[in-house]
């Protein structure tokens, strides 16, 4: 199947000039995921935003200088599949809940940025132990009518690199297609990462979350780049003031929506500093 074989794929794909991460394999729903680790120390989990992980950042290798760092795929992003396989909200909370088991992270620390942010924060209240201490990138899962965020689904071609990142050729660089894949399978990986998000966010990126938020009982880092043009600073606020468990913020300085890929120092200090 095309599917498995892109999944296969993505296991093998190097993260841009930096060392290899290790690449294993989980089942979700009976369907495999690709996990990608680095580093030696506490795990510490990373649930990326819309695009998914197609490459290793140099954030993710700060981080691994001092932590384990364990980066699975949910279903439909690069190096995962089976999101087609999930009908409702519930489904991929049930999917995240047993990601993050399978790679070793249940009772571990976990940063979800945007997209995945809704549901690590939605399973950090459902399931109590399953997180310990959260960092959330700019997440999803609220809706304020009169504050809404960018519709990053409804954007005309090229045009939504501008907006995940403060430097469009950062995100550029990111997605770019490696020498070793096919360029039809690329944009073919890029377009269901698109339709996976769209699958349990579109069209609002309201998951309901607002009615759940006082369940979330863990220590929880909210990190918001100064220049997001997805989602405005006043959700931070909300998620802060709608979490039972302790929470603070902390803005990153020139950092578009996608701040760990802007300014992934900055980013990763703040994250190692809420962690000591």
């Amino acid at each position: 199947m095309v599917d498995q074989a892109n999944a296969a794929r993505a296991a093998q794909l190097e993260g841009g000039g930096m060392s290899k991460p290790e690449a294993s394999t989980i089942l979700v729903n009976g369907l495999p995921c690709r996990v990608w680790a680095k580093g030696e120390g506490a795990p510490l989990g990373y649930l990326p935003g819309i695009g998914g992980l197609p490459r290793w950042t140099p954030f993710l290798d700060q981080l691994a200088a001092t932590r384990r760092v364990i980066a699975p795929s949910l279903p439909g992003f690069p190096g995962g599949i089976g999101h087609d396989h999930l009908d409702t909200h519930f489904d991929w909370l049930l999917a995240t809940h047993d990601l993050l088991t399978a790679a070793g992270l249940a009772g571990a620390d976990v940063i979800a940025s945007s997209v995945s942010g809704a549901l690590a924060a939605d399973a950090a209240g459902v399931w109590p132990l399953l997180i310990k201490r959260l960092v959330l990138i700019a997440p999803f899962g609220l809706f304020d009518a009169s504050d809404p965020p960018t519709d990053i689904w409804a954007q005309r071609p090229g045009h939504l690199n501008g907006l995940l990142c403060n430097d469009t050729q950062t995100y550029k660089d990111f997605v770019a297609q490696p020498d070793s894949v096919d360029a039809i399978e690329w944009k073919v990986e890029q377009m269901r990462a698109q339709e996976t998000s769209a699958r349990f966010l579109f069209p609002l990126g309201n998951t309901g979350l607002a009615k759940r938020l006082r369940r979330i009982t863990c220590s929880t880092l909210l990190l918001w780049g100064e220049r997001d043009r997805v989602m405005p600073f006043t959700y931070a606020e909300r998620f802060a003031s709608g979490i039972a468990g302790k929470s603070e913020i902390v803005k990153i300085a020139t950092a578009g929506h996608l701040a760990e890929l802007d300014a992934p120092t900055s980013a990763a200090d703040a994250v190692l500093t809420f962690l000591q």
